[in-house]
């Protein structure tokens, strides 16, 4: 069975053997891989075509002459049934019986909670909100009244008390550091300023700086020591040497200036002096 139509190609433009070449292997394993897949496609169209026309479109024929013919008159006979049966009769009940009844209980309970609640809110007016009334009025705004006066004062005069203290508390700091400054710091500056002071440039000039200078003597004598003990090691060293191992041959004077005359080197010939026979 022929599933597709052939479909008109549009005029190709010529193409260079090159890609010729290229598109067949490619062509080739392209039908190789889908094939299998299409030929598996065109399996599952034809079942479905077959299923659906031996036996879901029958079945489904089936249902809808069931739906139309039984099931229909029975829900209709269903729906009449509760409409007539249930409905009606609720629906006269809630309009004759059940509304007046609701209706009456409404306005019993009505005007009953309206006479409990004028009972409960004149015996609340009367016991709470009188006596709280009064007793703000007559208590508790004058004594609140009171206590922020006396907040007020006693806040102010804490103020007030507190930059005293603080004026009297820097005066005595004042006082207290000239009292110390005249009896510990001017003492002992002058003693710093009239007896340290020579003493330090007495002790400097007499006693640290010939110390000094016989150190920097002394440490000059100890280096001349030592080199002179080094010369003397290095000296007994070679007398060993040459005690040893006899005395070094002198070294060979080479003579490294450029020859003259015809034997210098010249740039243009592959001959040196150094070459020449």
């Amino acid at each position: 069975m022929d599933l597709d139509k052939p479909q008109p190609q549009p005029p190709q433009q010529p193409e260079g053997c090159l890609v010729v070449a290229f598109r067949m292997p490619v062509r080739i394993i392209a039908v190789v891989v889908v094939l299998p897949l299409r030929m598996a496609w065109d399996a599952l169209v034809v079942g479905g075509r077959f299923l659906n026309d031996l036996l879901l479109r029958p079945l489904g024929r089936a249902l809808h002459w069931l739906y139309a013919r039984v099931l229909t008159p029975i829900g209709q006979g269903t729906a009449w049934l509760l409409r007539h049966l249930v409905v009606v009769p609720a629906v006269a009940l809630y309009e004759w019986v059940l509304a007046p009844v609701g209706r009456g209980v409404a306005w019993l309970v009505g005007v009953v909670g309206r006479g409990v609640g004028a009972v409960l809110y004149w015996a609340a007016r009367i016991l709470l909100v009188v006596p709280a009334v009064a007793l703000w009025t007559w208590v508790l705004a004058p004594v609140g009244r009171a206590l922020a006066v006396v907040a007020h004062e006693v806040g102010a005069a804490l103020g007030h008390a507190w930059r005293i203290a603080g004026r009297i508390s820097r005066a005595v700091g004042r006082g207290l550091g000239t009292l110390l400054r005249w009896i510990f710091v001017e003492p002992l500056r002058q003693v710093y300023r009239t007896v340290l002071t020579p003493v330090g440039h007495v002790v400097r000039d007499a006693v640290l700086r010939p110390v000094a200078e016989a150190a920097r003597l002394a440490g000059r004598a100890v280096g001349q020591i030592l080199a002179a003990g080094r010369d003397a090691v290095r000296q007994a060293r070679a007398d060993l040497r040459r005690m040893f191992l006899g005395e070094p041959r002198p070294p060979v004077a080479v003579d490294r200036r450029e020859p003259a005359g015809r034997d210098t080197r010249t740039l243009g010939s592959s001959t040196t002096a150094l070459t020449k026979d």
